[in-house]
This record gives structure tokens, sequence and C-alpha cells, in this order.
């Protein structure tokens, strides 16, 4: 903790700071899981440490499911400015089916496309079953 209070300061993320954090991603594998000495994981490591919200994860997730969750998260966030309702708009999509694997691509909800990298398989891959989105929860403030 103290490490992480210290990088805090460097990187002015302190309640102090005009300008704080306030929103920080983590797209990687259980970056909301707790233990004994964070009740929150790293999550809840960075909002003790001044960040006003962290997107994080409670299990391993799925590289494709987490590109496809966080490409329609910024697409859902960039249209609302509400944290909350982009994540679950996003997840929304992913359970209706909306965002997808196919030909090497994901699909958004909004028809748009975006190119997997080369070291992605080219298939098709249906993302709508909860492992590929239901890890994702918002930590601290959800507006």
């Amino acid at each position: 903790m103290s490490q992480l209070l210290q990088l805090s300061d460097q990187l002015g993320w302190s309640e102090a700071n005009s300008s704080p954090v306030e929103l920080l991603v983590l797209s990687a594998c259980q970056t909301a899981l707790g233990d004994r000495n964070a009740e929150l994981g790293f999550a809840g490591l960075a909002v003790a440490a001044g960040v006003k919200s962290v997107l994080a994860s409670l299990w391993n997730v799925s590289d494709l499911g987490t590109l496809g969750l966080m490409s329609q998260f910024y697409q859902d966030f960039s249209e609302s400015s509400n944290k909350s309702e982009a994540l679950r708009q996003a997840q929304l999509a992913m359970l209706k089916g909306q965002v997808r694997v196919e030909n090497g691509k994901i699909i958004l909800a909004s028809g748009e496309s975006i190119p997997l990298p080369p070291e992605f398989p080219k298939g098709n891959l249906d993302l709508s079953h909860p492992y590929y989105w239901a890890a994702f929860t918002l930590v601290g403030n959800w507006n």
C-alpha cells in the first residue's frame, strides 16, 4: 500500500490534486479481486490513493472478450459520459450478441468493425456468454 501511495503522490492522484484521475481502466485479470491486504485488489488501492473510479475485473478474462467489451465501453462512454451506464450498455450489447468476432474483426453494436491484431485467431466467436463480459465492475464513483 505504501508503494501505491508513493506512486499516487508522484502521479498526482491524490485528493488534494485539483484534477484527480477520473477513471482508471485495468483491463487485465483479477484487478478487482482482493485479499487480506487489499479488500478490492489493485482497484481498491487505486481508489484509496485518490483515483475517482476504477474499471477492473473480478476473474481471469479472455483477451478477445476484453477487447470487445472495452471497445464498446469506450464508444458508449464517449456518447454518455456516465461510467456506470456506459459499462451497462457495453455489457448488454455483448449479452445480446451485438459485439462479436467475425472474420478477424471485432464488430461493435454500432456495426463498426475493428481489425484484430495478427496474433488473434481469424475465425468467428460469439461473445454473449457472461464469461466474456461479466467480470468487469466499477469501483469508486460510478458516475
